[in-house]
Order: C-alpha cells, then sequence, then structure tokens
C-alpha cells in the first residue's frame, strides 16, 4: 500500500485521528496499550508523516474557540484548564473570550468566530432559551454547548451538548434539606435576566417544595448574579426579611460563600443557626470553614468528553453528541440535623 495518509493510518488501526498524531507527536495522552497497537501499524505499512502537510495544516487556523458567559467563575476556570490541555494535546489552542457586554451568547459566539476565524466554539454557560436551528447553521463551524441547558426545540444534529440534569440536582439539594428536618427554606438564585441553569435550578427548588406540599413564600427568595459580592447582598436581604429561616439554598457555591459572610457578620452561625448548601462543588467549598455541602458537578468529566467531542468532529468528522452526567451531594460541615 503506497501514498498513505494518517486517515488510512487511523482506520487500520481502528483509532481517531487525533489519536494517531498524538501518537505520532510524543503525546502522553494515550493508552500505552493503543500507542504500542498504533505504532506497530505505522511500521508495518511504513508509514512516514508527510511533514509538508503537517506544516500546511500547522498554517491554517488551528484555533477553537471558548466562550464563557459572564467574569470570571471559579467553575469555569477549571474547565476552561481542561479544555485547553486536552485540545493542545490534538494539536490545537484555545482562544477564551468572556461575553460580558451583555450581547446575545449566540451572536457573541458568531462574531468571535468571525473574528479569530475559528475551527469551532464551545460555549461555557450562557442563555440559549431563543436559540433557532438556522442561528447555529449561521455559525458555520462545530458548535459545543457546556454546562448550559439546552431548548428542546432545537436539532441536535445540527451541534452537541454536555450538560448535567440542573433541575433534578437542585431538587435534590433542597429534598436533602428537607430529610434533615428544615422546612423554611430560602432560596439565592438569580434574576429575571438568566433564563437558562438559574431558572431551570429555581424550578427544581419549587418542585421540591410542592412536593413536601410547602407554600412557596416570596419572602423566602433573592438574587445574586454568580458572584460573591452579590450572594452577600442577597443573603444580606434575606436574613431582613425572612429572619425565621433555618436553611438557605444557593444555585452557586460562590453566592453561597458570599451568603455565609453575611451569616456571619449579622451574629448567626453556620449551620448551629442557618444551614447552608451550594451548587458546583468548586475548590474552595472544600476549604472552606465551615467546609460547604454541595451539589457537585464531575468537572474534569464535563471538560474533556467536551474537548474530545471537538476533537473527533475536527479531525474524524464524526456526529454531534449531547451527553447528560449525573451529579451527586457532598456532604460536609455546613448543614446540620433539626431533629
Amino acid at each position: 500500500m503506497k501514498n498513505l495518509n494518517i486517515k488510512d493510518i487511523a482506520k487500520l488501526a481502528g483509532v481517531g485521528v487525533s489519536t494517531v498524531s498524538r501518537v505520532i507527536n510524543q503525546h502522553t495522552d494515550v493508552k500505552d496499550e493503543t500507542r504500542s497497537h498504533v505504532q506497530e501499524i505505522i511500521e508495518k505499512y511504513n508509514y512516514i508523516p508527510n511533514n509538508s502537510a503537517r506544516n500546511l495544516k500547522r498554517n491554517e487556523s488551528m484555533d477553537v474557540g471558548i466562550l464563557i458567559k459572564g467574569m470570571y467563575n471559579p467553575f469555569f476556570a477549571r474547565m476552561i484548564q481542561s479544555i485547553e490541555k486536552r485540545l493542545s494535546y490534538a494539536g490545537y489552542s484555545a482562544i477564551i473570550h468572556y461575553n460580558i457586554e451583555g450581547n446575545k451568547d449566540i451572536d457573541a459566539a458568531n462574531e468571535f468566530i468571525m473574528e479569530k476565524k475559528l475551527k469551532g466554539v464551545i460555549c461555557l454557560g450562557g442563555d440559549f432559551d431563543q436559540l433557532t436551528d438556522q442561528e447555529i447553521q449561521r455559525l458555520g463551524v462545530p458548535f459545543i454547548l457546556a454546562s448550559t441547558e439546552i431548548p428542546d426545540k432545537l436539532n441536535r444534529e445540527l451541534f452537541s451538548s454536555v450538560i448535567i440534569d440542573n433541575e433534578k440536582a437542585a431538587y435534590d439539594a433542597v429534598k436533602y434539606l428537607f430529610e434533615l428536618g428544615h422546612k423554611k427554606i430560602a432560596l439565592i438564585t438569580t434574576g429575571n435576566e438568566d433564563k437558562s441553569v438559574g431558572t431551570i435550578r429555581t424550578q427544581g427548588y419549587l418542585r421540591a417544595l410542592i412536593e413536601q406540599k410547602i407554600e412557596k413564600r416570596e419572602n423566602y427568595f433573592d438574587v445574586g448574579a454568580y458572584t460573591f459580592e452579590t450572594g452577600y447582598e442577597a443573603m444580606s436581604r434575606l436574613l431582613e426579611k425572612a429572619d425565621d429561616i433555618t436553611a438557605v439554598f444557593a444555585i452557586s457555591d460562590v453566592m453561597a460563600i458570599g451568603a455565609a459572610k453575611a451569616i456571619y457578620e449579622s451574629g448567626k452561625k453556620i449551620p448551629e443557626d442557618i444551614s447552608l448548601i451550594g451548587f458546583d462543588d468548586i475548590d474552595y467549598a472544600e476549604f472552606y470553614n465551615p467546609p460547604l455541602t454541595t451539589v457537585h458537578q464531575p468537572v474534569e468529566e464535563i471538560a474533556e468528553s467536551t474537548a474530545d467531542i471537538m476533537i473527533g468532529i475536527l479531525d474524524d468528522d464524526l456526529k454531534h453528541q449531547h451527553i447528560v452526567f449525573d451529579t451527586e451531594i457532598v456532604i460536609r460541615n455546613s448543614c446540620r440535623y433539626l431533629g
């Protein structure tokens, strides 16, 4: 067999093109068994990488965009690191952009692609409740939504998604508080402008109330914006208008930690006076005092799957995929049993 290319080697070895590329470039992110098998195929067919073709490919855009909703977020910071590493192993570079201008997220993605001539774009967070098939097609490059909510009406063949079930995860968090004996549970969520994750997690809270036949109380609600400061401010308002609450569910760890500061400043203690549960299981959660009970998202798995899907689409022409990861409650010391 003459004039074999990298796709031929990948087919003969039964692996993806990106895997063959990583073996050739001596990346460590390949199982030993797979590496040996690919090397055997390369030696058997006397395959010599075409340096001219590889150099040409390097001269093309090899950039994948990562579009993040809002400002810095510790949860997304961990994801970005893992995605960048995975893309790098496959020969791609990540370009990061934060959408803080208030632009519609899909429009920001389109501008990002055109400005940077991206090979694909990954969106971390964002509001896509009004997204249409036509807007996705207009992008013209592989498009992956990670850690956000996906409208049911979309054609799943046009994009990929890597998500969790936010409604169920929030429901589980509030149910856990009920199991500890709490009935007066406040919620720190996001405002009406957040049509995605915040809204869905609020729905999980409300479903738990309905199941327990507990009436929704407006004074048990307040809003923040995924920051320490707004979590602090929301909790300060809750302490004034709902001084009988025994527990708080914040829809992000960042807001939960902000809320904890307000609780302590009011003279109350966690969990003796108020139990507190967050969402995301960021690094700070484990090392806060007291360590924060929270909803764990499998950050590494979400990030690696997102990157692998993008690489598979770009290198191997694979079809779009949709993955939903499970969550779990990580029990630490910020919640107590009421008895």
